[in-house]
């Protein structure tokens, strides 16, 4: 319902009298105020608001750019234009009577030049979007700004991984508020202090074995179905890591992924490169820290250049006749001479062959060994016959793993299909130096002591994993917790003593200074899938796990004693009397 007051009263009303005085005390007023320079007489009917503090008298002054788009089209006359269109009219017709069609020509000649003028208008204002939008500037900026966010939402588990001071927010109370608080504080002190009795049954070293805490996941859509094969760190770059997937459907090989990850975004990829196949080896070069290589299981092997924003390699090997046939299980750059910082691509495969690649125009290779199948260990019953023309070599044995000794970079260990670890040499007439023969399975992984440097450890399908001293072909200590395929082991970076290894559900960190029968750490750090691969932080006290469901979990290490350097030559003093037993 509108409502609209009178602004007249009738003189015989009741209010009559109060709103005659009104209007002569605020006539009064008016005749004070004639001689200021303030005063201005206008009629209005608003009220008059709140007084105002001197701050926030005066509004904010707002500015705002505004602007069209004008072309050619949009300055004509639409008067000449409708003239131009009269004159092109057919002689025949008389100018002075226009028929109804040239009227209706004439008027729809300047909605068309207006229509099409609007049409490109909007096309460069499209196009200009687009050179906005994919500009360079524009790009960078939002990675700038990308990484800002990323930083204030992770930062306490960044800091954690950095181990320096998590930034809080200051909190601001009244003195009041202070007081009571401080008061709450003290009376939960001394009531802690009435219930914590010390236990005498317990000793101080309990209660705080080592634990697993994750700090974040690398994972996004683009990696959800496939599983982590190998990880590796950028050898300048500690906050770089590159991860290679791999996806199996219906014992269909599907395409693979490299991605770069890096520690500013744990939500998105620095860098994809798809690959046709799926990726089983990955690693990085320490003489051109931007080049990665990257292993297949189709037995090609690609070199990105991680700098480039390309998808496309750098170099490949398909078109290579020496190519592998098989997987390529491993990949490594191995440093052929300190001083001079070169180094060389080593591969091992599944079709029995260790080649070196060269990176020229075109990325080919040589073979330097070929793994033989070694003839089983059966003894020969009574009676029976040599046969003639059977020699210990049979045929090629698949190649799973490889690791290369930490001091001399021409010895290495190769393990095979067959369970075997063969010691090998680049150089020399007998490559074969050893045989270490105690798996029952596939060997997945050998990994030599990087301090301790004449032992090694490696681990197998047939659920063990075996402890090894270079001089002895039998192993010194079999490690064996679960019934489950252990798939990757490591060294701790700071201990000779301390090693992870990683089963289908679990990870396992084993400390043999505290004990050689069971693993000082046990849990299951992947609820979603299986774990694949581990790896340890470079410059943190932090474990990566990889699983089938394309994560990789950044997992920190609490509690765990690291023994000091002095203790490095004493391990063979502690396995050597266990291994006897």
């Amino acid at each position: 319902m509108l409502d609209l007051p009178n602004a007249l009263v009738s003189t015989e009303a009741e209010e009559a009298g109060r709103v005659l005085e009104r209007n002569k005390i605020y006539a009064e007023i008016c005749n004070a105020k004639i001689g200021s320079e303030y005063f201005e007489e206008k009629m209005v009917q608003t009220i008059s608001g709140a007084a105002k503090t001197k701050e926030v008298q005066c509004e904010t002054i707002t500015m705002a750019e505004k602007g069209m788009m004008v072309t050619f089209w949009d300055l004509d006359n639409p008067l000449e234009a409708s003239e131009t269109e009269a004159s092109r009219a057919p002689a025949g017709k008389s100018s002075k009577s226009p028929s109804a069609e040239e009227h209706t020509q004439a008027v729809a000649a300047p909605s068309a030049r207006e229509s099409a003028g609007a049409a490109r208008s909007q096309e460069e204002k499209e196009c200009s979007s687009e050179e906005i939008l994919t500009s360079a500037n524009l790009q960078q900026d939002l990675v700038v700004m990308e990484r800002i966010l990323m930083e204030n939402i992770f930062q306490p588990k960044l800091a954690l991984y950095r181990r320096i001071p998590v930034l809080t927010e200051p909190v601001v109370v009244s003195e009041a508020e202070e007081e009571a608080e401080e008061d709450e504080e003290e009376k939960e002190e001394e009531k802690q202090e009435e219930t914590a009795l010390p236990d005498p049954n317990q000793s101080p070293a309990e209660g705080a074995g080592p634990s697993l805490e994750q700090l974040w996941s690398y994972r996004c859509d683009l990696t959800s179905g496939h599983s982590v094969s190998s990880m590796a760190w950028n050898k300048v770059n500690p906050d770089l890591i590159a991860v290679g997937y791999r996806e199996f459907v219906s014992q269909d090989q599907k395409k693979g992924l490299a991605c770069c990850w890096s520690l500013k975004n744990p939500m998105w990829p620095e860098r994809v490169f798809r690959c046709q196949h799926g990726v089983t080896a990955v690693d990085f070069s320490r003489s051109s820290p931007s080049l990665l290589a990257v292993g297949m299981a189709s037995g090609c092997v690609a070199v990105y250049d991680v700098r480039s924003r390309a998808d496309a390699a750098l170099l490949d090997s398909s078109a290579s006749l020496n190519k592998h046939k098989g997987p390529v299980w491993q990949l490594r750059w191995v440093e052929q001479d300190k001083d001079d910082k070169k180094e060389r691509l080593m591969c091992i495969s599944g079709d029995g062959r260790i080649t070196q690649w060269f990176i020229q125009q075109r990325l080919d290779c040589f073979d330097v060994m070929k793994i033989k199948r070694t003839q089983s260990g059966k003894k020969k019953l009574p009676g029976e016959r040599e046969r003639k023309g059977e020699g210990p070599i049979s045929q090629e044995a698949a190649g799973m793993c490889f690791d290369f000794h930490p001091e001399d970079t021409d010895i290495f260990l190769a393990g095979t299909e067959e369970g075997h670890i063969h010691c090998c040499s680049c150089s020399g007439k007998e490559q074969i130096l050893g045989t270490y023969r105690g798996h029952k399975g596939p060997v997945y992984k050998v990994a030599w002591n990087p301090s301790s440097t004449d032992t090694f450890l490696s681990c197998s399908a047939d659920w063990s994993i075996l402890l090894w001293h270079r001089d002895s072909h039998t192993p010194l200590l079999t490690f064996t917790s679960v019934t489950a395929f252990v798939h990757d082991i490591k060294w701790a970076p700071q201990s000779a003593f301390i090693f992870a290894a990683v089963n289908e559900r679990r990870v396992e960190i084993w400390d043999l200074s505290v004990s050689i029968f069971q693993p000082v750490l046990s849990c299951a750090a992947s609820p979603e899938g299986n774990l694949s691969s581990l790896l340890f932080a470079r410059n943190a006290e932090c474990l990566l796990l990889g699983d089938s469901c394309g994560q990789v979990g950044v997992w920190q290490l609490h509690n765990l004693a690291v023994p000091s350097t002095e203790q490095v030559g004493s391990l063979c003093d502690i396995v050597a009397p266990a291994g006897a037993v």
